[in-house]
């Protein structure tokens, strides 16, 4: 009788474990998405939220939940952690030119057998006015620049910067967050140092006192840095626009409530109402 007491009470300790674990929610951030996700998440105080970081900005902005830095060691790497961390879902909120790391969360999220949830922001779409000259990746926007000097505005991040040092007959003005490597560095380019959102007002400033002639970006989306493509419209300026990888999943959610809806679905939790 005594042991079978012992096995009601163990299975009794089982049952409450399992009735009071809360879902653990694993983001795969770095955007400005991914931290309002993680906020919202903390805040329903109904998930265990995990927010990692790549590690490539060195004074990241604060972020909710538990935060870990660093790679997983690619895709079996994540499929390892997800099952020992006993994750309930995965959600890819990486930057929409993040592919590698895209391709990784799709692998893992198979092999261990766990919901994924990407979350990506729309792209800009054209507007009456722009004139948008359309490269299918870095390197042939660094082409379409032609041949004759050129002041131009780089707004493509730090890590493929130096992929226009092969055409030294333009002057850069090169903005991003962390400072380029030394041996991505343009010979006789200008660095700016900033961090978003940027106003269209404080875009055209920018341009028009460097006298820029054409803008370099990535098809990034969002609000945050869409002033640069503003204000080169207001100004009548060129931009040669990166296009985005092609995912390997479709149907992204496109904001965050979106994206809370269907975590909540694939861990039977209620939606959230939002802020």
């Amino acid at each position: 009788m005594l042991s079978q007491g012992f096995a009601v009470a163990r299975a009794a300790l089982s049952f409450l474990d399992g009735v009071m674990a809360i879902p653990h929610v694993l983001i795969l951030g770095g955007t400005g998405e991914a931290r309002a996700l993680a906020r919202r998440l903390v805040a329903r105080g109904d998930m265990r939220v995990t927010l990692s970081l790549a590690g490539r900005t060195e004074d990241p902005l604060p972020q909710a939940g538990d935060v870990r830095v660093g790679g997983f060691g690619g895709a079996q790497g994540l499929a390892r952690w997800l099952r020992a961390g006993q994750v309930d879902v995965l959600v890819d909120a990486t930057h929409p030119f993040a592919a590698r790391i895209t391709a990784n969360a799709v692998a893992a999220a198979a092999t261990a057998a766990v919901p994924l949830v990407r979350l990506e922001r729309p792209k800009w779409e054209r507007q009456p006015g722009d004139n948008w000259i359309d490269a299918k990746d870095t390197d042939h926007a660094a082409s379409l620049l032609g041949e004759a000097p050129l002041t131009v505005f780089l707004a493509i991040g730090r890590q493929e910067a130096g992929r226009f040092a092969a055409s030294p007959q333009h002057r850069y003005i090169v903005r991003s967050v962390e400072p380029v490597a030394a041996v991505d560095r343009i010979v006789g380019a200008h660095y700016i140092l900033d961090r978003g959102p940027f106003t269209e007002a404080d875009e055209r400033s920018l341009l028009s006192a460097n006298g820029v002639e054409i803008v370099v970006a990535k098809n990034s989306g969002g609000e945050a840095t869409y002033g640069k493509i503003a204000a080169a419209r207001h100004l009548r300026l060129p931009v040669v626009l990166v296009s985005r990888p092609q995912p390997p999943v479709g149907d992204a959610a496109a904001t965050v409530d979106e994206a809370i809806v269907r975590i909540g679905d694939h861990v039977g939790l209620p939606a959230d109402r939002g802020e």
